[in-house]
C-alpha cells in the first residue's frame, strides 16, 4: 500500500512540475516579443478590433506583451458603435483593408509598411 501511495505521489509531483514549467515557459515566450518601436509603428498605422472574452484577442495581445499599450485597439464589447462592420475579432484594419484573425508580428510589419 505504501508503495502505491509513493508511486502516485511521485507521479503527481512530476505532473505538477511539468504543468508549472509549461505555464512559466509559455509566459516567457509570449512576453514582449516585439520591440517598443515596432509596436508603436503598428499602432500608428492600424486599428485592431477586439472583444471582451475573445481568446484569439488575448493571443494577439500576448504577441505584443507589455507593448500592447501602443496598439490602437477598439473593444467592440464596450463600444459596439465603433464596430459596425466587424463580425469576428480580432480584426485588423490596415490601409483600408480588413484582416480577420490573429496576425503574426511579421505579417503586421509587412501590412503596415514597417521597415
Amino acid at each position: 500500500m505504501k508503495k502505491i501511495w509513493r508511486i502516485s505521489t511521485t507521479i503527481f509531483i512530476v505532473l505538477a512540475i511539468a504543468v508549472i514549467a509549461f505555464f512559466v515557459f509559455q509566459n516567457k515566450t509570449t512576453g514582449a516579443v516585439v520591440s517598443e518601436d515596432v509596436a508603436k509603428y503598428i499602432g500608428e498605422h492600424s486599428v485592431v478590433y477586439i472583444q471582451l472574452g475573445c481568446h484569439a484577442c488575448k493571443e494577439q495581445e500576448a504577441l505584443f506583451g507589455d507593448n500592447w499599450k501602443y496598439i490602437n485597439a477598439v473593444d467592440c464589447f464596450y463600444t459596439p458603435e465603433k464596430c459596425p462592420n466587424i463580425q469576428y475579432t480580432p480584426t485588423w484594419f490596415i490601409n483600408v483593408e480588413y484582416y480577420v484573425g490573429v496576425q503574426s508580428i511579421d505579417k503586421l510589419k509587412e501590412l503596415t509598411g514597417y521597415k
